[in-house]
């Protein structure tokens, strides 16, 4: 049964009474951006691979590069306007008019002529799944309970193997035919997602609670709050209490003149402290080594002594599968265990794998016709197993951990930010990994194991722990103290302490009053 929400925006919303049904589809609205993204990491993956695409564009390495990096481009751009966005217009409508974006990027790279109007369509794609990506990982971190935000929010980039799933075996099917079809199909089948969140995103979903509170619309806020805690049950404890977190903890923020300016980021200590540590995954997953296999399969399996074409696809349809696995692990984890330890344990296993291909690739590289199959699979074996090992942490927490660390006058900013310095490397990386393949070859993987052991110490001593919080208890660990006098949301789940919601609902009075005048003078 769908009952209409107000949403404080021109966006209308029909959600469900149940709790659990509204959250999926709260993450059905919201990964379109991580399926495009998978997909079109696994699509350009067959796509070099395939000879009509690479003899069509006449493509050589830096060529290559530039075609495969230009969606970083506008992952580059799209970050420094979508924060704004985001916090003007709302959290569903950023992601909807993303969602339009990416559309016309998908058209005008399937009708491409050349490397030039490929490359601007791969920009405005890139864009649009910018604008798509920061306002999801937003939106759903704000409006999913705690005790379902990890699996929530990790879910919206696990899906990245979703489309890249798909991409995969579209590209293996398209891959025998015999025209520019066999590369422009699987980018036009990219659109599916784009399309099917703006066809639901409308209907299935309220807007974000934090942000209807910073607007003055607590009663609006209030409704989210009890469908997506308590079955739209105002009264219940649970939903009262994180209701009055908010309020108390939005209110403190204005009281101490944060605003909602890009510049917030940077104006205190603990701000710039917050940021540094919530933008850390997107650079520290960018560079951990998975752009050679997200990107460059083909050359790394031809490092490997397995060049047939056909072959290197169906090893990427494999490849998606055990990744998508992984990571569903790996968001178990961060749900049980934790982000830090999770973070930890991928890292150090990540090391491990590329010290070992890197030793496999130059095992192979000193006798390419000499190598025994064993050291060709077992070379493959490992590249396998670093895939999988980085989807266990990465794939969940590069969306997953920013927007816990970020409170909210700096949240959709700083993940724009964070997703700003992940797309910065990501366009540099892409570029120079086949250069760098091609010119220093198995060095390459050792070079990137140095890096990922630094990477795991700033881990270890800078990351903070964020399970079983809600975004305004995570104050407590940056500014000593939380904003709120209710118990924590944990504790009274777990029937530790007992709220008095009486009492609750004479301390919200005057903020409900001064709301209610608010929107009268309006």
């Amino acid at each position: 049964m769908l009952k209409k929400t107000p949403t404080g925006t021109w966006m209308p919303a029909w959600v469900p009474e149940s709790t659990f049904m509204l959250c999926m589809l709260l993450l059905l609205s919201s990964v379109v951006q991580s399926a495009t993204g998978g997909y079109d990491g696994s699509m350009l993956n067959g796509l070099n691979i395939l000879p009509s695409y690479t003899n069509y564009f006449n493509l050589n390495p830096a060529t290559r590069g530039l075609n495969t990096a230009s969606v970083f481009i506008g992952g580059f751009l799209g970050p420094l306007v979508t924060g704004v966005i985001a916090d003007r217009l709302g959290r569903r409508p950023a992601i909807f008019w993303g969602s339009c974006l990416t559309i016309v990027g998908i058209i005008l790279q399937t009708a491409s002529q050349n490397i030039a109007m490929f490359v601007v369509a791969r920009i405005i794609l890139g864009f649009g799944g910018a604008v798509t990506g920061i306002a999801g990982g937003v939106y759903l971190s704000e409006v999913f309970p705690s005790r379902w935000r990890a699996w929530g929010v990790g879910l919206l980039n696990d899906f990245y193997y979703v489309g890249a799933l798909i991409a995969a075996g579209i590209t293996l099917g398209t891959g025998q035919w015999q025209s520019t079809w066999a590369w422009r199909a699987p980018s036009l089948f990219q659109g599916i997602f784009s399309v099917l969140c703006i066809f639901t995103l409308p209907f299935i979903s309220p807007e974000s609670p934090r942000w209807l509170v910073h607007q003055g619309l607590f009663e609006e806020a209030r409704i989210t709050v009890a469908q997506t805690n308590a079955h739209g049950s105002m009264t219940d404890p649970i939903a009262v209490a994180v209701f009055k977190e908010i309020v108390d903890t939005l209110r403190w923020e204005k009281e101490q003149a944060q605003s909602m300016s890009p510049l917030e980021i940077l104006k205190s200590p603990i701000a710039r402290k917050r940021l540094l540590i919530g933008m850390s995954p997107g650079p520290f997953s960018c560079i951990a080594g998975n752009i050679i296999a997200s990107y460059y399969f083909g050359s790394e399996l031809d490092t490997a002594g397995i060049t047939d074409t056909n072959d290197q696809l169906k090893a990427n349809v494999v490849l998606n599968v055990w990744c998508l696995a992984c990571c569903l692990v790996g968001t178990h984890l961060a749900a049980r265990w934790g982000r830090k330890p999770t973070a930890m344990l991928s890292q150090t296993l990540l090391i491990t794998c590329l010290f070992i291909i890197g030793g496999l690739s130059k095992l192979y590289a000193a006798d390419p016709q000499g190598a025994s199959s064993s050291l060709v699979y077992g070379n493959v074996a490992m590249m396998f197993l670093f895939q999988g090992f980085y989807s266990v942490a990465w794939t969940p927490l590069l969306y997953l951990y920013p927007p816990e660390i970020m409170n909210y006058s700096i949240r959709a900013n700083g993940v724009a930010f964070s997703y700003f310095a992940l797309n910065a490397f990501a366009l540099v990386f892409t570029f120079i990994m086949p250069i760098g393949l091609g010119n220093i070859g198995w060095k390459m993987y050792m070079i990137n194991a140095s890096w990922d052991v630094i990477i795991l110490g700033l881990i270890a001593y800078y990351w903070v722990e964020t399970k079983g919080k809600t975004l305004e208890e995570i104050d407590a660990i940056f500014e000593g103290e939380k904003h709120s006098s209710v118990p924590d949301i944990e504790i009274l789940q777990r029937g530790e302490k007992e709220l008095d919601i009486d009492l609750v609902e004479e301390q919200l009075k005057p903020d409900l009053r001064l709301a209610t005048g608010r929107n009268a003078a309006a």
